[in-house]
């Protein structure tokens, strides 16, 4: 015998060896070698692996550690598609599941019950014995190739030793345990990182790491539940399936049952319940299968899910604990909303001392009062939810008061309204530190003052870098560029041509200005209207309720959201930093033509027109004294269609108004 090929067969036993005390101490939990032995056995694999590369292979198991870095995951299409269950909810609901499938075979079939893991479904494939793709369910036809990642989770083997099977498809739940859920979330605290709802979310974000090593570190695992694929052996109920897929060293869905009566379906379902809060993974229900393979056939399927199977939905665990505080949280939008702060409690996992109220409706429906004994469910088994209060239990003396909304933002302390017909309260301060990412996107946005180059990823840049903390610090920049440079991805380049747009926008239009501050109400053409109207900050700032009010198509609440929004000291101040930068606060156009050859006509635009855009159909339109609309009325006189017109189009044939296209458009403006 060859050197190398000694070598390899002392290779080949020590695979061997691995993988068979990996599968003791991850699938069944008794291991017979100490961690010293593995390690040490282990560190001869990776020495001969270095030394002999070419000997190295996919089954080997230092393919478990990751490492391996992608672009991204491609897709993957399933030959035998992983359906969803449809959800049963109550014992009658399981009856009648029963009953109709008695009915389509014409006898009680046995049934299999197994725990329903809360986790992310994947279809893993084998070819000769060889791992060869493990993928994503996806919409259950296309997922995503995940195999790198896959091959990290321990329990999951890595080759199957079973020469008469050719292939062998596997249907398996990924979940994290809770105790790695508790170191993971630990470690995110300490780095500062956000941490993970629960342990469902917390394994699906790992799974789908770009980084295999990310995915390695993460302890995640497996049970194997459905044999989808097989080539080379016959099986006849998946029960058998169930027992195969384990002598192959698949970690499969733990404590099943076969079961022969509604009854029995039952009991089992109940047991699964109550084992469910000393497990150490998430399960969110049971799961109801025929057993029989050829059963199964002639019940068939419906588009989405098998008619040989359903899920039990356990009901949302419920807990009980004080509401000590109503905190009020401000959104990036400015909204704010009530948020319960309450004794800690366990409950579906993870300890919760936090909910979302919605709002003072919700409250008041509820009749919520700080210092009440609440009632918490998590909806889904993920987000924390108050649905009532123990009205029997405000007799034990607790100190009790009902919550008020603030009238100032508890962020900035700019005015909190709350518009007629809607729920949400709001904070209008501009400067207002909890709303200023997307303050500052919609300001630097294509219809505001459209600086190119400054999207979403740059405002998150230059919030987290410190460099903006108001709207004019954008015109700040110029004199950071150092601490520009410094940033990632930031090439001198690409900030020289940054520097020259925001530079350019100073000289921007008027509207866009008062469309980029974002007053509530107003868009792009009310802007223009009091741009056009009034000429300049200052005027618009003095402009009272009844000018305003008397502009064509200023309503009521348009007018107060002006006069808000301009006397607010934060507006103040904010106007008075940009103009001393050099913004320009005049229109160079004021009042829309009161004559011109589409003067007193009005224009809708529809389609895609073949030489013009929407918006310079729109500025020829308003050069010559017309206006355009959105919606097609009996006051439009004429609808301006291009490619792909639709609904206006349509409407616009009904109602007999004329329909004419851009040659006609240009011909009546006499352009």
């Amino acid at each position: 015998m060859s050197d190398i090929a000694e070598i390899k067969e002392r290779l080949d036993k020590i695979k061997r060896l691995l993988n068979r005390w990996s599968y003791e101490y991850y699938v069944l939990d008794a291991p017979t070698a100490t961690d010293y032995e593995y390690d040490d056995l282990y560190r001869q694999l990776e020495e001969i692996e270095a030394a002999h590369p070419e000997l190295k292979t996919e089954d080997s198991p230092t393919h478990r550690v990751g490492g391996k870095i992608l672009e991204k995951f491609e897709k993957f299409t399933h030959n035998v598609p992983l359906m969803s269950l449809d959800d049963v909810f109550s014992k009658e609901e399981v009856f009648a599941f029963c009953d109709r499938v008695k009915e389509a075979l014409g006898y009680e079939p046995d049934y299999v019950v197994e725990q329903k893991i809360d986790g992310l479904s994947v279809g893993v494939t084998y070819e000769n014995g060889k791992m060869t793709v493990g993928a994503t369910r996806g919409d259950g036809t296309v997922g995503e190739n995940v195999t790198q990642n896959l091959k990290t989770v321990r329990s999951l083997p890595l080759s199957v030793e079973d020469s008469s099977i050719t292939k062998i498809v596997v249907r398996g739940e990924v979940f994290m345990p809770h105790k790695a859920f508790e170191k993971l979330n630990e470690a995110c605290e300490k780095s500062g990182q956000n941490t993970f709802a629960n342990p469902r979310n917390a394994a699906a974000g790992s799974l789908r790491q770009l980084d295999s090593g990310i995915t390695a570190s993460r302890n995640l695992d497996i049970f194997v539940f459905n044999l989808q694929e097989l080539e080379g052996r016959q099986v006849s109920k998946h029960s058998e399936s169930l027992e195969l897929m384990r002598s192959l060293g698949f970690k499969i869905s733990p404590d099943y049952r076969i079961c022969r009566t509604k009854e029995e379906i039952w009991d089992a379902i109940c047991a699964i319940g109550s084992a469910r809060a000393d497990l150490d993974y998430d399960i969110d229900g049971a799961v109801i299968k025929v057993d029989s393979l050829s059963d199964r056939e002639r019940l068939g399927a419906t588009t989405h899910a098998p008619r040989w199977a359903c899920a039990y939905k356990f009901p949302a665990e419920k807990k009980n604990t004080r509401l000590t505080d109503i905190a009020v949280q401000v959104g990036r939008t400015g909204v704010l909303t009530p948020l319960a702060v309450m004794e800690p409690v366990f409950i579906a996992g993870s300890t919760v001392s936090k909910a979302t109220l919605h709002n003072t409706d919700y409250i008041e429906e509820k009749d919520i009062m700080i210092g009440d004994i609440i009632t918490l469910i998590k909806a889904g088994d993920v987000i924390p939810a108050v649905i009532g209060v123990d009205v029997d239990a405000r007799g034990d003396g607790y100190e009790r008061r009902k919550f008020v909304m603030p009238d100032r933002c508890p962020v900035c302390g700019g005015p909190v309204v709350r518009e007629e017909g809607e729920a949400a309260y709001r904070c209008t301060g501009i400067e207002c530190p909890a709303k200023l990412a997307r303050s500052l996107e919609h300001f630097v946005s294509k219809d505001a003052m459209n600086i190119d180059g400054f999207g979403t990823q740059l405002v998150s840049a230059l919030l987290d870098a410190g460099l903006i903390k108001t709207i004019p610090d954008i015109y700040k920049l110029k004199d950071r560029k150092e601490d520009l440079i410094s940033m990632e991805r930031m090439g001198e380049k690409s900030i020289s041509n940054l520097l020259s747009a925001i530079e350019n926008s100073k000289r921007n239009d008027f509207y866009r200005l008062i469309f980029g501050l974002g007053i509530r109400n107003i868009g792009v053409k009310a802007s223009k209207q009091l741009a056009a109207e009034f000429g300049s900050v200052r005027a618009i700032a003095n402009a009272t309720e009844e000018a305003l009010s008397g502009l064509e198509d200023f309503g009521e609440i348009m007018a107060k959201s002006v006069v808000a929004f301009f006397r607010d000291s934060q507006t103040e101040h904010t106007l008075a930093m940009l103009e001393e930068l050099g913004v320009n606060m005049t229109a160079t156009e004021q009042k829309k033509a009161s004559s011109g050859a589409l003067f007193g006509k009005t224009f809708v635009l529809t389609g895609t027109l073949p030489t013009m855009t929407r918006d310079e159909a729109k500025r020829l339109i308003e050069s010559k004294g017309g206006k355009t609309s959105d919606s097609v009325s009996k006051k439009t006189d004429y609808v301006v269609a291009g490619e792909a017109a639709g609904s206006k189009l349509t409407k616009a044939q009904q109602l007999g108004i004329a329909v004419i296209d851009e040659d006609a458009l240009k011909a009546l403006a006499g352009d």
